[in-house]
């Protein structure tokens, strides 16, 4: 069923970083509602907002970089192309980001 798709352990380990903040934001929810606040965001968003703002970013910034990857191994003159952590550990500190100070 998942033949056509290339898991490697990077693709496995974001969607399972997904589906784990999926439940645990669903978890925090029925345990302390949300409340909407104002960040560095231009509007008032809730926590589920952030996630989504957050998770939109992060994927831009991994096809971001998957996009630019041969030109950064060309640029700084690399053997081979960057690893696709560098991208996986940047989103993710941006979707921290989002969601604490957003």
């Amino acid at each position: 069923m998942f033949q056509w798709m290339v898991w490697t352990t990077p693709v496995a380990v974001f969607f399972t970083c997904i589906a784990l903040m999926l439940a645990g934001m669903t978890l925090w929810e029925i345990k302390s509602p949300t409340v909407e606040r104002k960040g560095f965001l231009p509007m008032v968003t809730t926590r589920g907002d952030r996630l989504f703002i957050g998770l939109l970013g992060a994927a831009y910034i991994n096809l971001a970089f998957i996009g630019m990857a041969g030109w950064l191994a060309e640029w700084l003159s690399l053997e081979q192309e960057p690893s696709i952590w560098i991208a996986f550990v940047v989103s993710m500190a941006w979707l921290l980001w989002v969601l604490r100070k957003g």
